[in-house]
């Protein structure tokens, strides 16, 4: 089996950790708009440089003639763009732990939206890890 997905999950999740460390002293006093705008643009010119470099910059030209998939990506830019807004806005009044604990039932909301849309399958051993992980959640976030 293939588990180099297993890898690049992890990384993600790393570095998204140190997202909420840098987040959190970069946020002291900078409003948190403002400081999604510039995790925006260094995120797009930090990308380009990186697709430019793969030498794929043409390719993605044609991306943009595939519509529906645009269109998704759009959506998804969109609903990321308000997730950094809200997790920014609660990261600079809130404790990092507490605001972590709780924006990572994003994964909840994942697979049952995975469930509901894409057809997914939940078994007992993953509902039950999802029960779990709502439970941490607000073992950690309460006082």
């Amino acid at each position: 089996m293939e588990y180099s997905w297993l890898i690049y999950a992890v990384l993600s999740a790393f570095f998204a950790g140190v997202v909420s460390i840098f987040g959190k002293v970069g946020l002291r006093d900078v409003d948190p708009n403002i400081a999604s705008l510039i995790r925006v643009f260094v995120m797009f010119v930090f990308l380009l440089i990186i697709v430019m470099f793969q030498g794929k910059f043409l390719e993605s030209v044609n991306f943009f003639l595939n519509k529906k998939g645009m269109f998704f990506i759009v959506l998804s830019a969109i609903a990321g763009a308000l997730s950094w807004i809200f997790y920014f806005f609660a990261l600079k009044i809130g404790e990092v732990t507490k605001v972590v604990s709780i924006d990572k039932l994003s994964i909840v909301f994942a697979v049952v939206l995975a469930f509901v849309f894409l057809n997914e399958k939940i078994n007992f051993k993953t509902g039950f890890g999802l029960l779990m992980m709502i439970i941490g959640s607000i073992l950690v976030s309460i006082n």
